[in-house]
């Protein structure tokens, strides 16, 4: 387990949009110059005074790339340190160095902040190094060397916790945009899916029909002129509102009540339609998500039920459930069983959506049955 762990931050790439330098980066480096430089001209118990308040403004400018070079100003930083530490072990002189430099522990919180789990492991390993190099060379006890490591630790840890919790909105952000793009592509289908279905059996109608009668292949050219408009409107408001800064027309969704002038639009001699006697308490998510699998279902049995004559809708309601049923009369082409498509697919992440169940497949007495359950309550 611990090796496993241990290799999993190794291999832990570097934190995603880290900015190169930001304003405050700026006067982060200046407030620490300028306190720098107090603090070494009116301090009188600084040891190697210029030297000690040299170092402390020069490594400040390094405070610049600790997002873009995370390892390289740690090491920079805390090797400076550790040579400060042993300068003090080898020459016998208190601890070297000013109190200001405790900017150093923004180093550490970079390191995990932005850095890759390789420099991650690398940089700690020099900044534990240069602690102990630190309390040896200043050691006043063991309170004072747990202390200095804790507040290393807490560095880090708070570079580890801020990494998480950007890394978990950055997941969530592109679980949201993943779910947008899936139920796009869910509407686009079902839209542009069915009006071009019924598009191209007007066609294929007024085709057969043209030699005969050509009033009813004008008929038909007028059907799809509306299906095509109807499209085309439908297509230009979708993309409306997928336009950053574009006004987007509020246009009421179509629920059950509209699946009646569906049925008068679909080029299917008969299409019967059942349903509740009071809709008004539905809620909008199951409201638009029945229109839109029986849409669906339409959809399919036009394009996939062959000498359809006749499609029953029946919508009932009982018990805090609604159920949808549509079935047609065709004759079930064998293609439309082995491969389903993106059809059902969109039909069931629609019903799961909204905790029901769905079923599509052949009727025992003929045809096809899309059959769908779903509560009137929408889960929170």
């Amino acid at each position: 387990m611990t090796t496993y762990a241990l290799s999993s931050l190794w291999a832990e790439p570097r934190a995603m949009d880290a900015p190169e330098r930001v304003s405050r980066d700026w006067v982060l480096v200046g407030v620490v110059m300028v306190t720098a430089l107090l603090e070494g001209g009116l301090r009188d118990d600084v040891a190697w005074r210029p030297f000690a308040t040299i170092v402390a403004v020069g490594l400040a400018p390094v405070l610049l790339w600790r997002r873009t070079h995370p390892l390289a100003c740690v090491v920079v930083a805390f090797g400076t340190a550790m040579a400060l530490g042993l300068a003090s072990l080898l020459g016998g002189a208190p601890s070297v160095g000013l109190d200001t430099m405790i900017y150093l522990l923004v180093f550490v919180y970079a390191l995990v902040r932005w850095g890759s789990g390789r420099e991650i492991t690398i940089g700690l390993a020099v900044v534990a190094v240069a602690a102990g190099i630190g309390t040896v060379a200043d050691y006043t006890g063991p309170a004072q060397a747990i202390g200095g490591f804790a507040v290393l630790a807490a560095a880090a840890t708070d570079g580890a916790a801020f990494r998480y919790r950007a890394e978990s909105w950055r997941r969530a952000l592109e679980q949201s945009r993943s779910q947008e793009r899936v139920g796009l592509a869910r509407e686009l289908h079902d839209i542009v899916g069915h009006h071009v279905s019924a598009i191209a059996v007007q066609a294929q109608a007024g085709r057969a029909m043209a030699g005969q009668r050509p009033e009813a292949a004008l008929e038909a050219l007028v059907v799809i002129e509306g299906e095509a408009s109807r499209t085309l409107a439908e297509m230009r408001a979708m993309v409306r509102v997928l336009r950053d800064g574009a006004p987007a027309e509020c246009a009421p969704q179509p629920g059950v009540a509209d699946l009646v002038s569906l049925a008068r639009r679909a080029p299917v001699p008969v299409v019967d339609v059942e349903l509740p006697e009071d809709m008004s308490e539905l809620p909008p998510q199951v409201d638009a998500a029945v229109y839109r699998l029986a849409q669906e279902a339409l959809t399919n049995a036009l394009r996939h039920a062959r000498n359809a004559s006749r499609v029953e809708i029946r919508v009932v309601e009982s018990a805090g459930r609604l159920r949808l049923r549509v079935t047609d009369d065709g004759q079930i082409d064998p293609a439309r069983t082995a491969n389903h498509g993106f059809g059902l697919l969109g039909m069931t992440e629609r019903v799961q959506l909204l905790g029901g169940t769905l079923r599509a497949g052949p009727a025992p007495e003929g045809g096809w049955t899309v059959d769908a359950q779903m509560p009137t309550k929408v889960r929170r």
